[in-house]
């Protein structure tokens, strides 16, 4: 009874993957990966100006002598909320590196492989990538252009987790 069940699962598994597979083309799934490769680059380029932006503005504020009332009023408080700025800047930008790498390691076992399904394990890295980015953005606060750039980048990331049979983000 056991071994029956046991082959029953395992032809299961099997006739899912090949119809999963058969269901898209390989063009298909490679435009699904572009999508998310350049949302990545999107989101990855928008938070190195923010941090250029922030870095210049300090310079600059620092160069003429002016100190936001604030800093003149409680440097020890400032101190504490530039360190949690800087350590959360640190890890959304961590976690942009991170899904950009397992990207990229998609991309090149997508291209050497004629059978799309065979790089499942590395998309499921990608939407666990996309998990640690979406835990990092309801943490901190970045604003509307951050959650932009998320929102459309998740999508992408869904979209292609569906294609795989591969849970998707939450929202």
């Amino acid at each position: 009874m056991t071994r029956g069940l046991l082959s029953l699962a395992c032809t299961l598994s099997f006739a899912c993957s090949a119809l999963a597979q058969g269901t898209y083309t390989k063009a298909y799934v490679a435009e699904r990966i572009r999508k998310v490769e350049d949302g990545v680059d999107e989101f990855r380029d928008w938070a190195r100006k923010q941090g250029e932006n922030a870095k210049s503005r300090a310079e600059s504020a620092q160069s003429t002598g002016k100190t936001p009332r604030r800093s003149r009023a409680n440097t020890s408080n400032t101190q504490a909320r530039q360190d949690q700025a800087k350590n959360t800047k640190n890890d959304l930008e961590d976690a942009l590196d991170d899904l950009n790498r397992s990207t990229n390691r998609l991309r090149r076992k997508f291209d050497a492989t004629d059978k799309w399904m065979e790089t499942k394990v590395q998309v499921e890295q990608v939407v666990e990538d996309g998990r640690r980015i979406n835990q990092v953005m309801v943490r901190g606060n970045y604003g509307t252009q951050a959650e932009r750039y998320w929102g459309v980048l998740r999508k992408a990331i869904n979209d292609l987790a569906r294609t795989y049979g591969v849970t998707p983000l939450g929202a």
